[in-house]
């Protein structure tokens, strides 16, 4: 199977679910697991040389205890931990962006996994029914209140990201805070009571003025900052003027040279004035810009 032109997707864990509750069988486990530590800022341990430091589980002693577990890459077991309760430490500490365009394939997707699965420990240490706080159980994947019993379980935002084109051209925005030059496709968080292809409608017409006519889902993207999935669309729309929304300080019409150009430029550095460079090489957002070239001819 090709590898995915994106990151946080190939080679990920067999989570292992019947194991979530097999305490015993995860402690049997756990000597020879490696486990992957995380800052409380989401950054994780690395080592000298700036790869995944995930001492193995014999190493930091006792047993899973408060670890989450992730998941089995063959016979060898995974888990999370925040490395201020794991009470290690190493030389570097590694964000996930930098991890993507770095490290391998599968030591990226299992940061991104324990960096989800953390963060929504942090977030959610109590019941949103009655406060209580929350016990962990299932090897970290449900939390149930010690005083009302109600059950929790991690939450993932879902967020469409689309190529929206004219037949012709494509519909880019910017927002202020990124470097100049820097542009990306539309993108929202789904609302309850809608369908996806809703959300691209509404999303689109919401922050540029310009009204989708259709929309076809092509694939979707792990997005741990902190805790979304992003579901790729390619879409079809009139080709109306765009006006920026709240959210964007301009959005504009490209023809195919123009994003072509983009693509070849670094998208870590500033373009010379007037022209673009596009989404980081680790997102969806330039697969797809990628994807609606190839369909306009190459």
């Amino acid at each position: 199977m090709a590898a995915t032109p994106f990151a946080f997707v190939d080679e990920a864990l067999d989570r292992a679910d019947h194991l979530r509750d097999a305490p015993e069988a995860l402690a049997a486990h756990w000597p020879r697991a490696r486990v992957v530590l995380l800052e409380d800022d989401g950054r994780a341990l690395a080592d000298h040389a700036g790869a995944l430091f995930a001492p193995h589980g014999a190493a930091l002693g006792g047993g899973p205890g408060t670890a989450v577990f992730l998941g089995l890459r063959g016979e060898e077991a995974w888990f999370a931990q925040r490395a201020a309760i794991a009470g290690v430490d190493a030389p570097q500490r590694v964000d996930l962006r930098s991890a993507a365009a770095r490290w391998p394939a599968f030591e990226s997707t299992v940061f991104a996994q324990a960096r989800a699965v953390l963060h929504w420990h942090a977030r959610h240490r109590h019941c949103g029914d009655c406060g209580g706080p929350l016990a962990f159980v299932r090897a970290g994947w449900l939390g149930r209140c010690t005083v009302c019993e109600h059950e929790h379980y991690p939450r993932t935002d879902q967020a469409v990201i689309a190529a929206v084109s004219d037949g012709e051209r494509l519909l880019l925005g910017r927002q202020k805070a990124w470097p100049p030059g820097r542009w990306s496709l539309i993108a929202g968080f789904v609302e309850p009571g809608e369908t996806l292809e809703q959300t691209v409608a509404r999303e689109v017409r919401e922050e540029t003025g310009v009204r989708v006519r259709s929309a076809r889902y092509l694939a979707s993207q792990p997005w741990p900052f902190p805790g979304a999935l992003m579901l790729g669309f390619l879409a079809e729309a009139e080709p109306d003027p765009p006006v920026a929304g709240d959210e964007l300080e301009d959005v504009r019409w490209f023809d195919a040279a123009s994003v072509r150009e983009g693509l070849a430029r670094d998208w870590s550095t500033p373009p010379p004035e007037g022209a673009i460079t596009l989404a980081t090489p680790i997102s969806i957002a330039r697969w797809l810009v990628v994807r609606w070239l190839e369909e306009q001819g190459g």
